[in-house]
């Protein structure tokens, strides 16, 4: 049994790949932004992890966003919508919940497959 940890440290890895599929941990964007820019960075970083792992955004299973405050949902889906590609959009759930600092707004989990 192989599995593969991308930019794994004492705590966690950033990604971690087993069996054909890849689980990326939460990614944040820069804290103090809005959820605009959050949102921007955050998908970036997706982008690069995926890389990392062999994999792309096409092949997104599933994701799960979290918002500090719903009320920025629209700005999400606003950066979201034109990242995703079509045809290829994951299952995906959204929710408000307290993120690890008051300065994060999003946060965002995937799995995807290599």
């Amino acid at each position: 049994m192989t599995i593969q940890r991308i930019e794994s440290g004492d705590r966690m890895s950033q990604a971690v790949v087993h069996n054909g599929i890849v689980y990326l941990a939460g990614q944040v964007g820069k804290p103090g932004e809005d959820a605009t820019a959050q949102t921007t960075e955050v998908l970036a970083q997706i982008d690069r992890l995926l890389a990392l792992a062999g994999t792309d955004k096409t092949k997104i299973l599933t994701a799960q966003v979290w918002l500090a405050d719903i009320a920025d949902f629209a700005a999400m889906n606003a950066v979201w919508d034109g990242w995703v590609s079509k045809g290829h959009a994951p299952a995906r759930w959204t929710g408000e919940a307290k993120l690890a600092t008051p300065a994060y707004k999003v946060e965002i989990i995937v799995t995807a497959v290599v």
